[in-house]
């Protein structure tokens, strides 16, 4: 990578990840968001938009995270996040819940990942007693049951280790489910060619996202 690409270079912030997939949804579409990144998304719906956000524990209908001084602190997300309510929301048990993901009620499920493979395959659990991810939990559920499965994650680890692999190291969460990826560095759709970058953050070439990631990437034909 030249030294002018690195000094142009501008990775999206979190904020910006989670505004971009946001500006994707479409309307009317129901949503689970999963634990990290994902769950920023609903603050940047706006209220005259429909998008109906789901959590495992029983919320359908979550909106923008609550001010500092307007915490209702019986109402969480599966993440034990504070939450608000928009108009029409409603609680269920935890088994209807689930009932919504596994009959494939959901239109779409955002989650966190350690690594995506270029098949789809995703990856967001682990064994090690070091990592933050130590149980599946309901993210296999998600990634079976939702109609479609997008993943918000860094592009690459702190140590600067590809996120978007040729094959998964860490146990699978769900073969070849993922259908987009938005990262700091890009969004990328998940073809039958790989990876196909649909945009990058600003001052990024192909080649130089290339030099960063371990699979191959497709432009768009």
């Amino acid at each position: 990578m030249s030294a002018t690409a690195l000094a142009d270079f501008k990775p999206f912030s979190r904020a910006q990840m989670a505004q971009r997939a946001a500006a994707d949804i479409p309307e009317g579409w129901y949503v689970n968001l999963g634990i990290g990144i994902p769950t920023m998304i609903s603050d940047y719906v706006p209220m005259d938009r429909e998008v109906i956000f789901h959590s495992e524990n029983g919320v359908l209908g979550m909106g923008p995270a609550p001010a500092k001084d307007k915490i209702e602190p019986w109402l969480i997300n599966a993440g034990k996040q504070y939450v608000t309510m928009r108009a029409g929301g409603s609680f269920c048990h935890h088994a209807d819940s689930f009932s919504m993901i596994r009959g494939g009620h959901l239109d779409l499920c955002v989650l966190g990942a350690f690594q995506v493979a270029d098949n789809g395959d995703i990856a967001n659990w682990a064994t090690s007693e070091n990592d933050t991810a130590p149980a599946v939990g309901g993210a296999m559920d998600l990634a079976a049951g939702a109609k479609r499965l997008w993943v918000l994650m860094e592009h690459t680890t702190k140590d600067g280790q590809s996120k978007l692999v040729t094959k998964c190291s860490y146990p699978l969460t769900a073969p070849g489910a993922v259908k987009r990826v938005y990262t700091n560095l890009a969004t990328l759709d998940v073809t039958d060619r790989g990876f196909v970058v649909l945009s990058m953050a600003p001052g990024l070439s192909f080649d130089d996202l290339q030099a960063r990631t371990e699979a191959k990437l497709h432009l768009p034909a």
